[in-house]
Order: C-alpha cells, then structure tokens, then sequence
C-alpha cells in the first residue's frame, strides 16, 4: 500500500502546490517547451558540474595554470566553432523534416567538421608564437594531440547535439553532457594525483571521446532508424548549401565574440586575470545559453509547423523573461559566494563581473530570439548582421576598457552591447514579429 503524505495546509501549501503546477503546464505545453527546458536543465547541469570541474582544478593545480588551461580550452571552442562550419544549427533546422536522408545528412556533417576542425587547430599550433604566446605550452607533444583532438571532438560533441535536438531527443542531449562530466572529473582526479602538467586538458578530452562514443551508438542504431521509419516520404534537404553558407558567416560573428575575449583577457591580464575572468564567464554563460537552447526548440518547431512561428516565438520570449529575470536577480546577490567556493580571491576579483554578465543575459534573450525567427525564415542578411554587430560592440568595448577596468570592463562591454541591440529590437518587436500573423 502506497501512502500520500499530505503537505501543511495554508499559504504555503497553496504558492507550492501553483508553481508545481505551472512547472507541470509548461512542460506538458508541448514540445516546443518541453524540449526547451530538457535543453536548458542539459545546461545547467553541465555548468554544474563544469564548476565543479574547475572547483577540483583549483585545488589541484595553482592558479596559473587554471588560467592557461581555460585559455587553452577556450581556443579548443573557438577553433572548434570554426570547424564545424555551424553546421549543428544546420541539423537542428534540416533533421527534423529529413526522414531517410537523416542519418546520411548527419555524417556528412560529421566528416566535413572533422577535416576543417584538424585543418585549423594545426593551424593554431603553427602560430601560437604569434597569436597566443602564453599558450606556447601546447606545442609540446602530448598538449598538442590533446588540443587537436579536442578541437575535432568538440565539433562532433555539439554536431551530435544538433541531430538530437532535431530528432526531438532531448533526454539524451542531457544524458552525455551528465556522462561527459562525470568521466571528466574521474579523469581529473587522475591526471591530479599523477601530476600532470597538461592534466586539466587531457581529462576533458579523454571525456570528450567517451562521451561521443557512447552517443553515437545511440544515434545511428535507434534514433535515426526510428526518424527514418517515422518519415520515410520525407524529401531530402532544399538549398543546403546556401543556407549553411550564409548562417555559418553569422555564427563565426557569435563564435569571436564568445571566444576571442578570454583571449584578449590572456595577452592583456596575464594568467590570473584570465583565472579570474574564467570562472565567472563559465557560471554568466548558463544564462546565454538558456535562450540559444530554447531558440533550438523554436527552430526545430519551425521546421515542423511554419505557420506557428510568431505564436511560438512569443511563447518563448514570455516564458523566458521570468526565466531569466529570476535567475539573473539570483546570481547578481548571489554571484560573491559562488565565486568563494573557488578561493577569496576570485570573489575578489570577479564578483562585479559576474554581476554584469547576468544582467546581460536579459537583452540577449530578444536578441536570441530575433535571431532565430530571421534564420527559420531564411532570412540570413538579418542573422549575418544582427551577429557580426554584436560581435564587433563586445570586442572593440573590451579591448577598450581591459586597461581600464580589468576583467570588470569585459562585463560593461558585454552588458552595453547587448543593451544597444536589444532597444531597438524592442521597440520594433511587432514589425519583426507581428501577433496578427499568429495561428492559435
């Protein structure tokens, strides 16, 4: 027999009782949510469990070497964005509607990723001297197998995630991102009490590999088939190769602007500086990625529904204003504790930081948002734009106040960008995305 214990009747019960409730609707409200949020929790416990994975670095490795580890790490994702010619956002747009050509339009990706990923992370290596000299570590032997096969890895790690979230599975977006930091902190404590130089990198991208070994299996031997089955009239893909073209212009715009900063942190801070604006972008960065998840979820329903597109861009703009607000409000009171759990002096140093960082992370919502609707559109002119200025505001703003104000300029940078490119989007929300064109 199954016993219910009742919660204390009263207020409290009654404000409990709403909000499971509203989790409940929100998730039951369709896939556009539902996958959404999977995608979103997907972030966060990979941001979890990545600060904890820096929280064991710190203990185990002194702070400069945390801080050329993450520069070296960020390069990793900068190269890897270039390499994989933004080619997730392409699967994430043509899977769900590929049937048949699912699994073929899927490893072409792959093979295409991993020839320009290995082609311009040896290309990294060649010019560390002159582009990163604080990296120059990674131009001995082990480093520099591990750089490049991270670098190849990543791509495929984020192209797999495209083909997932087109596939509607979710669940397993969340299940290698779980796998992928447990392994990598097994991996960690390792390499820590063997005392390896280069151990911080080498035990992401030993975990990086398992992660995608394990994923892989699941996706060519049940999600595909089971697509295939489901959509086998299903015509192939229709002006690929343009769309790709113009999208992955715009992305390389995100991708500097996510990427050259702790770099520019690196060559102007030195290894500490970078420490400090490490940690701090790492836990801001959960927020940014909660709009882009939710935007995979709006592109993925687009595919399927055209005709939804204003209704389901509304919908998110709406859930995820409190989303955000609530949790952006949470780490601007909260952001000098966390920043303690890794030692006095990154609160120190980055509290102010992290401050601004999430407080960035709500104009970046529209900005996300108007992104998205251009690109299910195909209207790439807007996405190219709407990217490369926000990619130019971040820089030149950073490169100007990192003398100025430290690692703290980089979040004025980035809350100032964001702020003049969300106004306006604000104020022109109803040409952009008009309710008259909603179907209900």
């Amino acid at each position: 027999m199954t016993t219910r214990v009742e919660a204390p009747a009263g207020p409290f019960r009654t404000r409990g009782h709403g909000a499971l409730l509203r989790a409940r609707a929100a998730l039951d409200a369709g896939p556009l949510l539902r996958n959404g949020h999977v995608l979103t929790l997907s972030s966060l416990l990979a941001a979890t469990l990545g600060a904890a994975f820096w929280v064991l670095a710190t203990h185990w490795y002194d702070t400069a070497t945390v801080g050329r580890s993450y520069a070296a790490l960020s390069a990793v994702m900068l190269l890897s964005g270039v390499g994989q010619l933004n080619l997730a956002d392409v699967l994430v747009r043509f899977v769900p509607a590929a049937g048949r050509h699912a699994g073929r339009l899927a490893l072409r990706c792959y093979a295409a990723s991993a020839l320009c990923s290995t082609v311009v992370a040896v290309a990294f290596l060649l010019l560390v001297p002159a582009v990163a000299p604080g990296l120059g570590y990674l131009r001995e032997p082990v480093p520099a197998v591990c750089f490049v096969a991270g670098a190849v890895g990543y791509s495929i790690f984020v192209l797999q995630d495209g083909a997932l979230t087109g596939l509607r599975r979710t669940g397993w977006v969340l299940g290698e991102n779980a796998l992928f930091a447990a392994v990598k902190a097994g991996l960690l404590a390792l390499c820590g009490i063997l005392a390896l130089g280069a151990g911080i990198l080498a035990s992401w991208v030993g975990a990086l590999l398992v992660a995608l070994v394990v994923t892989n299996v699941f996706l060519f031997r049940h999600a595909v088939p089971e697509h295939r089955r489901d959509r086998r009239d299903a015509a192939g893909p229709q002006r690929l190769l343009g769309y790709a073209a113009a999208d992955y212009v715009g992305a390389l715009f995100r991708l500097a602007a996510y990427n050259v900063v702790p770099l520019l942190v690196l060559n102007q801070l030195g290894d500490e500086g970078s420490a400090y604006f490490s940690l701090a972008w790492v836990i801001a960065y959960t927020l940014f990625l909660v709009a882009y998840n939710m935007g995979s979820s709006l592109i993925v329903e687009a595919a399927r529904a055209p005709e939804r597109l204003e209704e389901h861009a509304r919908k998110v703009l709406r859930h995820n204003t409190v989303l955000l607000a609530a949790a952006a409000l949470l780490l601007v009171v909260s952001a000098p504790w966390l920043l303690a759990l890794f030692g006095p002096q990154y609160a120190e140093h980055g509290t102010a930081l992290l401050r601004l960082l999430a407080l960035s992370a709500l104009p970046n919502l529209l900005l996300g948002v108007a992104i998205d609707v251009a690109r299910a559109r195909r209207r790439l002119a807007w996405v190219v734009a709407l990217q490369a200025a926000l990619c130019g505001l971040v820089l030149g703003l950073s490169g100007w106040l990192l003398p100025l104000l430290g690692v703290t300029g980089v979040g004025v940078a980035w809350l100032a960008a964001e702020c003049l490119l969300g106004l306006p989007l604000l104020l022109t929300l109803p040409r952009w995305l008009p309710r008259e064109r909603s179907t209900r």
